[in-house]
């Protein structure tokens, strides 16, 4: 995926629960990073990993999501929206995802968001605190979606 770098200093790529915070309502999505989202989807800089629709069917498959409509519909519905492009996963991220130059936990959804936020030198929108803790020592940048 080749972006310029003006556009890639400003791209959000928002984890897993912010979509669904995003969308569904759930969770405490706070108003500065509601603003920012907002602001990057009517500029068409808001990125969504390739791992987040399998991070929701899985949720959705074991129980602790419901959805009001089929998983597969809402994956689609949502990718639709203006402003929202899906990253998919290049080899590049898949590989950089096992090559952190600093410790991570194992956790493959959070490796590839860490790598592809990286890759697109995107912030990441999360309220994942071990993320945020991550950012303020590693090599990528996050917002935290409950302030």
């Amino acid at each position: 995926m080749s972006v310029s770098e003006e556009e890639c200093s400003s791209l959000l790529l928002l984890d897993t629960h912010v979509l669904l915070w995003l969308i569904e309502g759930y969770g405490s999505l706070r108003a500065v990073a509601r603003a920012q989202i907002e602001q990057a989807a009517d500029e068409n800089r808001l990125r969504v990993s390739a791992i987040t629709p399998w991070e929701i069917a899985l949720l959705v498959s074991k129980g602790r999501l419901n959805l009001d409509r089929d998983v597969m519909i809402w994956i689609e519905e949502t990718l639709t929206m203006p402003g929202i492009s899906l990253v998919p996963l290049s080899p590049e991220i898949a590989v950089a995802s096992t090559r952190f130059p600093f410790e991570m936990h194992s956790d493959p959804a959070d490796r590839i968001l860490v790598a592809t936020a990286r890759q697109l030198g995107a912030m990441l929108v999360t309220a994942d605190r071990a993320l945020l803790a991550l950012a303020t020592r590693a090599c990528f940048r996050a917002l935290d979606a409950e302030q």
